[in-house]
């Protein structure tokens, strides 16, 4: 069944492309352009599926005539697309909220039953992801993380406080905040990564599991982020010395 279009706008003065379209029946936008052909350019495009084509348009053709008004739509996407973010997809600053009570991840871990023996632990040490930390510290980008907080903190809050001095050892800024204050200053309590301020890695949960992972770029949901991000972190408190509120946990 053929689709019903409209014109959205266009920047050509004879009315050919490049033009917008909108599908009627489901929101849909349709992007008409000059086609990406050279191999040299297709080659830097990312996960490039059979059937897909690319285009070239004016910047102000988005500007002045795509859509503005949100309509997010749920899309999960493979783990691997989010690593690529942390290892080497940004530029400079990844920033992560962290708003549960427990996560089934750090179950998982040997750390975790070492801690529930212990009461102490210096996390997985050995971890891949702490070499990468230092790696891209050393290169100038950032790593940064608000933990919310009950009062009293969980087992998994406290195990997280545990062995957060070996995140901060590989160059990690991680800071805290009581769920209490959070809640007064209106955040929104869903986990995410903001990577450069310009894309959301937004976590969905089951319980303590996390049921899959969404990139969202789309700008109102982005400004969202950094609204949590900018408040969360005005109010939180540094490792150093928030774990001496907390003195049984470490």
């Amino acid at each position: 069944m053929a689709r019903r279009l409209r014109v959205l706008g266009s920047t050509s003065g004879i009315g050919d492309c490049p033009t917008l379209y909108e599908d009627l029946d489901t929101g849909e936008v349709l992007v008409q352009g000059d086609a990406v052909t050279d191999p040299d350019d297709v080659a830097q495009l990312k996960h490039v599926k059979d059937g897909e084509a690319f285009v070239v348009v004016p910047r102000e053709l988005l500007v002045n005539f795509a859509p503005k008004e949100p309509h997010h739509v749920t899309r999960f996407v493979p783990q691997q697309e989010i690593n690529e973010f942390i290892n080497d997809g940004f530029e400079h600053t990844a920033w992560r909220l962290e708003t549960r009570t427990g996560y089934a991840s750090d179950q998982a871990m040997p750390s975790y039953r070492e801690f529930l023996r212990t009461g102490d632990t210096a996390g997985e040490a050995g971890h891949p992801w702490f070499d990468n930390v230092r790696r891209m510290v050393a290169n100038g980008k950032r790593f940064e993380r608000v933990r919310l907080v009950d009062d009293p903190p969980t087992t998994g809050q406290r195990y997280l406080l545990a062995c957060a001095r070996t995140n901060v050892a590989a160059g990690e800024d991680i800071r805290y905040l009581w769920r209490s204050d959070a809640e007064q200053y209106g955040l929104n309590l869903w986990d995410f990564w903001l990577f450069d301020s310009r894309t959301v890695a937004r976590f969905h949960f089951d319980g303590e599991r996390t049921a899959g992972m969404e990139l969202i770029t789309d700008p109102a949901e982005v400004l969202r982020a950094c609204q949590v991000r900018d408040t969360a972190w005005h109010y939180a408190t540094r490792y150093e010395e928030f774990r001496g509120r907390v003195p049984s946990a470490v």
